[in-house]
């Protein structure tokens, strides 16, 4: 399909499907893409006769500075940002635009947060006691500490957790086939602690799935235990299982999944875990993504240098 002479609106659309269909983006991807590209677009008809090779850098400044104005922080302008150059780049290998005026505008410099994750004799005392969770506390204790085990035991995302199959579970050779960003796939090793737990939950699905009327069948490894829609869980309720466990367990309410996985990291270089070897198994495919980890041990180590040793304070 031509792209020539398309106003920036209709511009979105074959972006967006390249992004879904040829780069495996994910839907939470899409979604923000589309919203950013389509808030834009709007600017750029308003401003500029909807024709986009007519903008230049100073113009793409401006339209952050009008998000600045209504009130949108730092992060969000960066994240409009990040769409609005990979769309131009797009556009430029397309010929719409001769060059990407995007690039040259720099990214607004954030506040490096770093993420505030469980000790690992927390998580343990969670793990040690997932047996005696009652039901108004977890609707299903064998599953739920299947995913527990798994986002932190083998460092997962959680779009990868929720889109396990059984038959990716390799138990000859102890590992489990994690499907990551733009469609990669990796082998995540299955440790001894969670090999039990799916042992434990295994025989539990089955009879879930056979109690059901009629009695389903289905691939994915975690299910709902009542057929109300989709019986494969979703992300949003492995979020929702893991905040209600965190609450129960004490552990600070912000605890979503993405949290064990940063434990994961941070607990593995604590333990002298070499940082390529981290990398591989959470699946990052740059190492700086990695040694954010490094950063979050010192500021601990540091901590507790400044608590402890005599000579850290006046």
């Amino acid at each position: 399909m031509s792209t020539a002479n398309q106003s920036a609106s209709a511009l979105v659309v074959p972006y967006l499907r390249i992004l879904a269909f040829e780069r495996g983006a994910s839907e939470h991807t899409l979604r923000a893409y589309s919203r950013e590209l389509r808030q834009f677009a709007a600017w750029v008809a308003e401003h500029h006769a909807d024709d986009p090779a007519k903008l230049e850098h100073t113009d793409i400044r401006a339209y952050l500075s009008s998000l600045y104005s209504n009130g949108l922080q730092k992060s969000s302008a960066a994240r409009a940002l990040a769409a609005i150059r990979s769309w131009f780049k797009w556009m430029a290998s397309e010929g719409v635009v001769v060059q990407n005026p995007a690039a040259l505008v720099s990214s607004p410099k954030l506040p490096k947060h770093l993420p505030r994750v469980p000790t690992m004799e927390e998580l343990n005392g969670v793990l040690d006691h997932m047996g005696n969770l009652d039901d108004k506390t977890s609707a299903w204790p064998s599953r739920d500490r299947v995913i527990l085990e798994l986002l932190y035991g083998c460092g997962m995302r959680n779009a990868e957790l929720a889109s396990i199959s059984l038959d990716d579970i390799d138990w000859s050779n102890e590992t489990i086939l994690l499907r990551g960003k733009g469609r990669k796939q990796r082998y995540a090793p299955l440790g001894d602690a969670a090999a039990e737990a799916l042992r434990a939950y295994l025989p539990e699905r089955v009879a879930a799935l056979a109690a059901l009327q009629p009695p389903a069948k289905e691939d994915a490894l975690l299910i709902n235990k009542r057929a109300s829609g989709t019986l494969r869980l979703t992300t949003r309720s492995i979020g929702r299982i893991i905040k209600r466990i965190a609450i129960a367990y004490g552990l600070p309410p912000d605890v979503h999944p993405h949290t064990l996985r940063h434990a994961f990291g941070t607990h593995m270089l604590e333990e002298g875990a070499d940082l390529r070897a981290i990398q591989e198994l959470l699946g990052h495919a740059r190492l700086s993504t990695t040694q954010r980890y490094t950063q979050l041990t010192t500021q601990t180590m540091t901590e507790v240098y400044d608590r402890t040793h005599p000579r850290a304070r006046e």
